[in-house]
């Protein structure tokens, strides 16, 4: 059976940055885990002693707080700065962009629909910014029911991690019902990469595994992707939950990973597969 890697796959820009940021300050804490990945923060915790807290209580005085990725709620992050803690930011700058974009539009009079999950962290500090009471959505028919609350001048940003194609039926859906509607393409690069290339292998593979946090919405995105072109797609966030039985008979093994997956849980989940 011939292994076969996505073109592109696992950390991102904005991960890497993160966890650079975190091995350079260590006996840290960071403001909600770091990355979408349990592993990761674990191995962070044990070699570099970055610690965790869920909220402001938890921060002691002179420490030095490291912001997570997916960034923090408007009012937490300045309830840290006025504490005596150093804050770090390692909030990645493709989610720091929405942030800017919600808090300058409401300025500016209009309604705001940030295209995403209204219960992920990345959307909850999005939401943050905005000086009027923001709209969240997942689909067109969300939007529906909120379209007689909208003004006629609506800008819209994306979560960073969501697919363009759903992205584009909420716009779409927009411009046909308001005057004005401001877009701005919010979703990363490195997610349309990683899920173009996952499309392209699945489409050959006779199997899929997918390697990332099971609370990862960029990692279950790459995971549906595949899942409609290869029905063998499996979801994991390690080597131990592999099953040989998956790869009897098969030919082609397909690989793909979320963007805060580390290299070295990949490498593991090869060297399983080839033990099979």
């Amino acid at each position: 059976m011939e292994i076969k890697l996505a073109r592109n796959y696992g950390f991102c820009f904005g991960v890497k940055r993160a966890i650079k940021i975190a091995e350079e300050n260590p006996k840290s804490v960071t403001f909600g885990p770091l990355i979408h990945n349990k592993k990761e923060i674990e191995r962070l915790k044990g070699n570099f002693d970055v610690g965790l807290v869920e909220t402001i209580d938890e921060v002691g005085e002179n420490q030095r707080v490291v912001i997570r990725t997916h960034g923090i709620p408007k009012d937490r992050l300045e309830k840290l700065k006025e504490k005596n803690v150093e804050v770090i930011d390692a909030t990645c700058p493709f989610v720091t962009k929405p942030q800017e974009i919600v808090e300058q539009m409401s300025q500016e009079g209009y309604s705001v629909v940030i295209f995403g999950d209204i219960n992920h962290p990345e959307i909850k500090g999005v939401m943050s910014y905005s000086v009027t009471k923001p709209f969240v959505v997942l689909s067109v028919e969300e939007l529906k029911t909120l379209m007689p609350r909208l003004k006629e001048r609506v800008a819209t940003v994306a979560q960073t991690t969501r697919k363009f194609e759903e992205y584009k039926k909420i716009v779409n859906f927009l411009m046909e019902h308001k005057k004005e509607v401001r877009v701005f393409n919010t979703i990363c690069n490195a997610t349309f990469e990683n899920q173009d290339a996952a499309r392209e292998l699945s489409q050959e593979a006779d199997v899929m595994i997918v390697i990332g946090g099971k609370n990862s919405s960029n990692t279950k995105q790459l995971y549906n992707i595949c899942k409609e072109n290869c029905k063998e797609s499996y979801l994991i966030e390690d080597e131990s939950e592999l099953k040989k039985e998956w790869f009897d008979g098969k030919k082609i093994c397909g690989i793909t990973a979320g963007a805060s997956t580390p290299d070295w849980i990949i490498q593991k989940v090869i060297e399983t597969i080839k033990k099979f």
